[in-house]
């Protein structure tokens, strides 16, 4: 075996540098996990001993590259020059096996997110339903896949490291059946992930309503649904808290307008001018796109303390419905000021009454 201390200058320098590269990136490593982990952690009491952990990672990968060079230039400072030689042992039985293994694991992991980026699914005008199942299934795919290359590579590094990997997964296996009771509601979680892709419930770019809570889905993955709703704030939930669900964006959409008269106009009118104009807006060339159907004007809904409803519904492509249901109701709000037909407001009648003097 060559002795890392006969070769030639230019080579130790490249080695040195090599050395110095390698440190850097695992210190950048073991920072990024010590962070991901706080981050995990609601309490922030506890940032600061993640802070030492990372410092003490970053501590130790300088001291170990600083007796790496005491041993290669053969300085001869104690202890540095043992640990260095130690380190060089370790580094040639088993040590370069165990970063090849990290560096592969870590290629495998960003090849899959790379791989993932590169599918591109066509994004259609209009919403449609298969791309939601294509944009969903690719996003647990995705996240699958990263998660079976970090346990083998985890597994073969261990391995490598001398531990019995077999015994290591016995015992696992007999830990988790200790902790399923504790970890039954991520078992749920997992298992109603399983089920709504594979019924195809909802999936990504839907709008649903879950409990008190309605946004867009932004990713979902066996686990959990991640909601954006219209101010913003993101909502994540484990999806085996979701018992019934709403959804918002399946197929086709109805937006329902309900319009208001006074009691005072002429009903029958009021009803042919609705109804006029609600044809208009659909067969309107800019919107005739978004709707499936003819609109439908019900009549007279329900009579309010103040108003006469008139409903009127159409039948729209998925997610239109909002904006259709906007429109009608400020072409109708000039159609009916146009028309002179009166738009209720709460009105209340006080009656005065003078006692007579005895």
């Amino acid at each position: 075996m060559v002795n890392i201390q006969d070769t030639q200058l230019w080579l130790k320098y490249l080695i040195s540098a090599f050395s110095l590269l390698l440190a850097y990136y695992l210190g950048r490593a073991g920072s990024r996990f010590f962070s991901w982990v706080a981050a995990l952690t609601t309490d922030t009491r506890d940032d600061p001993f993640w802070k030492t952990l990372a410092a003490g990672w970053w501590l130790t990968l300088a001291l170990a590259v600083t007796a790496f060079f005491v041993y290669l230039y053969d300085l001869g400072l104690e202890p540095l020059h043992t640990w260095g030689a130690l380190l060089v042992r370790w580094m040639g039985a088993r040590g370069l096996g165990v970063l090849f293994i990290v560096a592969g694991t870590y290629a495998a992991y960003r090849l899959v997110g790379v791989l993932a980026g590169r599918v591109k699914i066509p994004q259609a005008e209009d919403f449609e339903r298969q791309n939601v199942r294509k944009q969903t299934l690719l996003s647990v795919i995705e996240s699958t896949a990263k998660g079976v290359v970090i346990t083998v590579g985890s597994l073969l590094t261990l391995a490598n490291l001398g531990i019995n990997v077999s015994a290591l997964i016995a015992g696992a296996g007999i830990a988790g059946l200790a902790v399923s009771l504790a970890a039954h509601n991520l078992i749920r979680d997992l298992i109603n992930g399983f089920f709504i892709i594979l019924e195809d419930q909802f999936g990504v770019g839907d709008v649903i309503r879950v409990g008190d809570l309605a946004g867009g889905v932004e990713r979902m993955n066996l686990r959990l649904t991640v909601l954006r709703d219209l101010e913003g704030k993101v909502h994540f939930v484990p999806n085996g808290q979701i018992n019934q669900v709403t959804v918002m964006s399946r197929d086709w959409a109805r937006a329902v307008v309900d319009v208001g008269v006074a009691y005072g106009a002429d009903l029958d009118r009021a009803i042919n001018v609705v109804t006029d104009e609600a044809f208009s807006f659909y067969r309107d060339p800019e919107w005739a796109g978004k709707f499936t159907d003819e609109p439908q004007v019900l009549g007279v809904d329900s009579l309010d303390d103040s108003a006469v409803i008139i409903r009127v519904m159409f039948n729209t492509k998925a997610k239109e419905q909002w904006g259709v249901a906007r429109e009608f109701n400020r072409r109708i709000k000039n159609r009916l000021d146009a028309e002179n037909i009166e738009i209720p407001f709460p009105q209340r009648t006080v009656w005065l009454r003078q006692e007579e003097k005895q």
